[in-house]
Parts: C-alpha cells; sequence; structure tokens
C-alpha cells in the first residue's frame, strides 16, 4: 500500500468518526443498519468533494500552455461545477463559463474546466469561486484581458433559511482589456447567451 493509501485510510476513518458522533447527536442510531456505513461513505464523499485542497492550481494551468498566433478571444461556456457552501455545509453548483484574449500563448481547454472543478472542491462562495478563477488563470496565462461567470443555484437558500426555490445567483470577474472596455464584456456576454 502506497503512503497515500495509508494517508487516505486514516483520514476516511478519522472523518468517519465523527460522522458517526454526529449522527448520534442528531438523535440517529449510528448502530442502526441502514447507517453501519453512513459515516465512511459520508467521509469518502467528502475527501472527494474537498479534493481542491490538495492539488494546485496553478501547476494544473501551466501543464498545458501552447504558443498561439491568433485568435480575438477564446470562450469555454457552461463548465458544470458542484461546490460547498462554506457558511452551511451544503451544496451550491451551475456552470462557469471563462473568456480570455491570448498573447501568444493559450491554455488547452480541458485545462480550464480542470480548474474550475479545483476551486469548486473545497468550501466556497460563489464570489471568491468567480473570483479565484479569473486571478489564476490571469497569472497562469500571457493574456490581455480575462473575463469569467459563474451562475449557480444555493441550496443554502432552496432547503433551509428563506427556501426560495427559483432564485439562483449570478457573479462576474474580470481583469486587463475587459475592465476598460465595456463593449468587450458586452461581446463576452452575447457569444456566451448563443
Amino acid at each position: 500500500m502506497s503512503r497515500k493509501e495509508i494517508h487516505d485510510e486514516a483520514l476516511t476513518r478519522e472523518i468517519a468518526s465523527h460522522y458517526r458522533e454526529i449522527l448520534r447527536l442528531i438523535g440517529e442510531d449510528p448502530n442502526r443498519e441502514g447507517l453501519l456505513k453512513t459515516p465512511e461513505r459520508a467521509a469518502k464523499a467528502l475527501i472527494d468533494i474537498t479534493a481542491g485542497y490538495r492539488q494546485d492550481p496553478l501547476a494544473i494551468a501551466q501543464k498545458a500552455i501552447f504558443e498561439h498566433a491568433g485568435s480575438r478571444i477564446v470562450i469555454v461556456k457552461d463548465i458544470e461545477f458542484y461546490s460547498m457552501c462554506e457558511h452551511h455545509i451544503l451544496p451550491f453548483f451551475g456552470t462557469v463559463s471563462i473568456g480570455y484574449i491570448p498573447k501568444g500563448k493559450m491554455i488547452g481547454l480541458s485545462k480550464l474546466a480542470r480548474i474550475v472543478d479545483n476551486f469548486a472542491r473545497r468550501l466556497q462562495v460563489q464570489e471568491r469561486l468567480t473570483s479565484q478563477i479569473c486571478s489564476l488563470l490571469d497569472s497562469a496565462l500571457p493574456n490581455e484581458g480575462v473575463i469569467v461567470s459563474c451562475r449557480a443555484e444555493h441550496l443554502c437558500m432552496k432547503m433551509r433559511g428563506v427556501e426560495k426555490q427559483n432564485s439562483d445567483t449570478v457573479t462576474f470577474d474580470y481583469c486587463g482589456r475587459f475592465a476598460d472596455d465595456p463593449k468587450l464584456r458586452d461581446e463576452f456576454m452575447r457569444l456566451c447567451a448563443l
């Protein structure tokens, strides 16, 4: 067994012990047949959901930056993501669209999705998620501007608290030419709507 596998097994056992205690505290019997394996399953799920803490998004980006001479704008739209609200530890999910203006370099398209997943797989807020993606791409990739839009539904608003079922949240972040030119931001929005 590798060192990583040993670490993952120990982490799973420790988190599972806390889930057992949580089940007991809410009035459940963790030894009930239907719950016997729940703590371990929940621990493994939590480890997977928070995998972004154990990855380096800059390293992900730098694995696929290539020479590029053309393109006024590159857009990858509707990259789906799932994350956990850091305030209530409930899911929020939606899509991210990313645009950038290349400056002699381009990034492999799948790396954009991996970067979204990296930041989403942490305890998060949508505003920070949007900003982190934009900032990382701006620092990792030679560009003339980066823009990121994120649209999400939050279960912390739908299943508790205000319980508003038809609400979603939209956030934006941008830099470079997108910050200076509202027409360029409008072009991104129009192209994302196609």
